[in-house]
């Protein structure tokens, strides 16, 4: 039996089992690309319609889509354009900002700072979710969002 980190041996080789790695989802799905624009608005109104992104707010757009383990329940990536001036990425000096939707924020960030993983901020809640913020070694800071998805439909 295989407990929390154990060893093995096989062929000459260490094999390290961490469960909770594997056993833990991690990252689910994007669940937004934040960026800087001049000028947020005509970002926001070439890309939809050069692209066909939704233009649904203020923010941006948001795609829907059928999760793949439960078709019955939609999910969210959000989309959306943010002025030069923001302040939502620091402490990264990125133009840009990723959001992954998690499964199990709380327990995700605590296995992240075990492993030496730089959290920024507390966890903040929301009704359509929890946020957490890391950052990756190139010095970006990384939104995780463990969605409440039914709350976020309402919203839309």
């Amino acid at each position: 039996m295989i407990n929390d980190c154990d060893i093995e041996v096989r062929f000459g080789a260490v094999i390290f089992y961490n469960l909770n790695i594997y056993l833990m989802k991690r990252v689910t799905g994007i669940g937004g690309v934040f960026f800087k624009s001049a000028d947020p608005e005509k970002s926001r109104e070439w890309y939809s319609k050069h692209l066909g992104i939704p233009h649904m707010s203020s923010y941006g757009g948001t795609f829907i889509w059928r999760q793949a383990e439960d078709p019955d329940k939609l999910g969210h990536t959000a989309w959306s354009a943010m002025g030069q001036d923001t302040t939502y990425y620091e402490p990264s000096k990125s133009v840009f900002m990723i959001n992954y939707r998690v499964e199990n924020l709380e327990e995700l960030l605590k296995t992240l700072k075990e492993e030496g993983v730089e959290i920024v901020d507390e966890i903040d809640v929301q009704d359509y979710g929890k946020f957490g913020w890391i950052m990756d070694p190139e010095g970006n800071k990384i939104e995780l969002w463990e969605p409440n998805d039914e709350v976020y439909n309402q919203m839309l």
